[in-house]
């Protein structure tokens, strides 16, 4: 899911974005040779003026289009796809929405292509490259209309790993997360991405699952 960088190697001197066609190369090659990925994130939210609390917790991706978001902040709040479907927990309601993966409108969800056939271009357009000393913004417009979010704005770190992304929604929402500790690789057993429906919780089969929801 994810744009573009140049930057030229002196020594052990990295030199700022040139160009996005070369920032799209590097963090594809990133995130294309790894099968998992864990990081910290912080994660906000606002529509119309309303903030909520901000969010937090661990994110956990595998391929292909596999994700767990695992949140400290509120305790008890999980987010899973299996690669097929997307399930929402919330303990506090002992509550789980599930929905297809290819029918939710959650603003999560796309981030799952990061370890997927990463492929930039085909999934964005309208590149422009803003620099901010040794880190770039990628800022990038969807392709079409059938995905929830209408622009994507990443910062990318000169080891091309993104460390902050906003994606602003069609209904002018915008979805800000940043990330810290990136590990490439780590052990992420399959059993990890497998949701088992906690004892009494109620069960909603979701027409769509919108980040606002949650």
């Amino acid at each position: 899911m994810f744009p573009a960088f140049c930057l030229l190697v002196v020594g052990s001197h990295l030199l700022p974005a040139s160009s996005a066609d070369e920032l799209i190369q590097r963090v594809e090659k990133r995130y294309n040779g790894a099968r998992t990925l864990s990081v910290n994130f912080t994660e906000s939210y606002e529509i119309q003026g309303h903030a909520r609390q901000p969010e937090s917790g661990t994110l956990t991706l595998r391929k292909q289009g596999k994700m767990r978001w695992d949140y400290a902040r509120p305790q008890g709040k999980l987010f899973i796809s299996d690669g097929k479907t997307v399930y929402l927990y919330t303990a506090k309601d002992n509550r789980v929405e599930k929905l297809k993966l290819k029918d939710t409108e959650d603003m999560r969800a796309p981030l799952a292509f990061l370890l997927g056939r990463l492929d930039m271009k085909k999934e964005f357009r309208d590149f422009d490259v803003r620099s901010t000393g040794s880190e770039n913004w990628l800022d990038a417009s969807a392709k079409n209309d059938r995905v929830p979010y209408e622009k994507v704005e990443m910062l990318i770190a000169p080891d091309a790993s993104i460390r902050a992304l906003k994606v602003t929604g069609r209904d002018a929402s915008l979805l800000s997360f940043s990330f810290d500790n990136e590990k490439l690789n780590p052990p992420a057993a399959d059993q990890l991405f497998h949701f088992t429906i906690p004892p009494g919780a109620e069960i909603v089969d979701s027409i769509g699952l919108g980040a606002e929801e949650n």
